[in-house]
């Protein structure tokens, strides 16, 4: 069977299985298990597999038909232009928090180099927002926090991976206790579970049945950690200090009124690629605007 072949094969299977962009999904698989560019395989269409090959891209196949998330299966993802690993202990990172990370260390790069900018990112997951700060604010000192220690163990081989791990701390604990009382920063980021329990159901399976649910559900309202941030925060952040979010589709108004009522100036709320409102970011209303962001 030649490589056009099991895609045209495969990319009619996954159809039928409702997967979305299916041939692009086998070709990528393919890629994955031929170790070559995806391009490349359009240059050889007509080169056979052998029976290896074909079991294994079956397999392979065979899981992105049960919906198993694509990241998952090949175990590793793009972010930022760095290489993570992922797996069903932490979610999969989106290419709409790339913008959030970008943001936070373009505010870190601009900040004085002594004493050196520090940064939290709480609820870390695969580690992919902390590790972007490391990685393009080189002058910076990042932690990172989150309840599951499988999770940190992925951020912790993830920041190895990328050579950043000595400029970083990880922290097991629920969000800010996992921290020293004292801890300061000039900086703190999150992508917090944001999804109203009653709205798991509903999500695409590669969703709701593959990626954990402790970093989906955000409670009745999808609101928790947002009161929560928005309550325990500024307890952490040092002066001209910034707090980056991101949201989800519809949430500016509310966490603008939950962050509002904590006594925080709100400075910006900024669209993603798809025009909907993505970041949010804000400081404690009694400090001045000296510094830009």
């Amino acid at each position: 069977m030649t490589i056009l072949e099991v895609i045209q094969r495969s990319a009619d299977f996954l159809g039928k299985k409702g997967v979305s962009s299916p041939r692009l999904q086998v070709e990528l698989l393919l890629a994955h298990l031929l170790k070559m560019p995806r391009m490349n395989l359009y240059l050889n269409f007509e080169r056979p597999l052998n029976a290896q090959e074909v079991e294994t891209l079956r397999e392979l196949v065979r899981r992105r038909g049960q919906r198993e998330p694509l990241q998952y299966i090949v175990g590793s993802v793009s972010f930022c232009g760095l290489e993570l690993n992922v797996s069903r202990r932490v979610l999969v990172p989106r290419p709409e928090t790339e913008l959030l990370a970008e943001r936070a260390w373009n505010f870190l790069a601009q900040l004085p180099a002594e004493p050196p900018a520090r940064a939290l990112d709480l609820g870390t997951g695969s580690g992919c927002l902390a590790i972007a700060m490391a990685a393009r604010a080189p002058r910076s000192r990042v932690d990172a926090t989150d309840l599951s220690e499988d999770a940190l163990n992925v951020a912790r081989q993830n920041a190895t991976q990328c050579q950043v791990v000595e400029r970083m701390e990880f922290h097991q604990g629920d969000g800010f206790a996992a921290l020293k009382s004292d801890a300061q920063f000039d900086l703190i980021v999150s992508n917090p579970p944001y999804i109203s329990t009653k709205e798991i159901q509903s999500l695409e399976p590669e969703v709701r049945d593959y990626e954990p649910q402790m970093a989906l559900d955000g409670g009745a309202d999808g609101m928790d950690f947002y009161r929560r941030i928005a309550s325990e925060a500024g307890a952490f952040l040092r002066p001209e200090g910034r707090v980056m979010l991101e949201l989800n589709d519809e949430g500016a108004t509310s966490v603008t009124d939950i962050f509002e009522h904590e006594g925080w100036k709100i400075e910006a709320i900024e669209a993603d690629y798809t025009k909907r409102n993505r970041i949010f970011i804000a400081h404690k209303a009694a400090q001045s605007h000296d510094v830009p962001v």
